[in-house]
């Protein structure tokens, strides 16, 4: 049985601009579970919590597109090498009294077998084995994905797509995709994202697919 706390801290009636951050310090974790509670599945809203900190964000609306068109292109890629996945979605990941966070879209693949037919996380679930972002990312993300423990993730903002890999509990920015490692992620994505504005998401994953086959 879960006991809901009563949070002082009322995020839940923040009302955010699109492409807003706000940073709260001194949050238990207690509060955290409480106001993640408050706030619901139906939210724009992405959280964020690492060691007292907690951080919620409402992404702009022009991140769609390529939150949209990157968890696309992982399905094709992972279509195209023959390998399987479940996908987790913005599923709220948790190091207990540590750390968790929202991701845009994430993927089990690897582990994908052990997440068939889930509805909700255990205790001992692994992480997914590739997130992905479409906004800046803030130190305090990428602290709460580091501790979480997600291998791969990939932060999409501006154009530009960065690989993060966790490496002895750090993340470093790679050139390449563990994952993906023949194919040179880091500049085909943007390619494709910036032809989606200009011919539509459908169209883009399409042409996607059809560079990806002639390789």
């Amino acid at each position: 049985m879960t006991v809901v706390i009563p949070v002082a801290k009322p995020v839940s009636k923040m009302q955010l601009a699109p492409g807003s951050t706000v940073t709260i310090p001194d949050v238990s974790w207690s509060e955290f579970e409480a106001i993640l509670a408050e706030l619901g599945h139906k939210r724009r809203s992405r959280v964020a919590y690492i060691q007292g900190t907690l951080e919620s964000m409402v992404p702009l609306p022009d991140h769609e597109i390529p939150k949209d068109l990157l968890s696309d292109i992982v399905k094709a890629l992972v279509k195209f090498q023959g390998r399987r996945y479940e996908p987790f979605g913005s599923t709220t990941f948790k190091r207990e009294g540590i750390a968790g966070v929202e991701p845009d879209a994430c993927f089990y693949i690897q582990n994908y077998q052990r997440m068939i037919g889930r509805r909700r996380l255990e205790p001992d679930d692994p992480p997914p084995d590739l997130a992905i972002q479409s906004d800046v990312t803030s130190k305090t993300k990428l602290d709460a994905y580091a501790a979480v423990g997600v291998p791969e993730l990939w932060v999409y903002d501006n154009g530009t797509l960065k690989i993060y890999i966790l490496r002895d509990g750090i993340y470093l920015v790679s050139d390449y995709s563990p994952l993906f490692g023949e194919i040179p992620i880091k500049q085909v994505i943007p390619t494709f994202v910036e032809r989606a504005w200009q011919v539509g998401n459908l169209q883009a994953l399409e042409e996607f697919e059809v560079a990806i086959a002639n390789r």
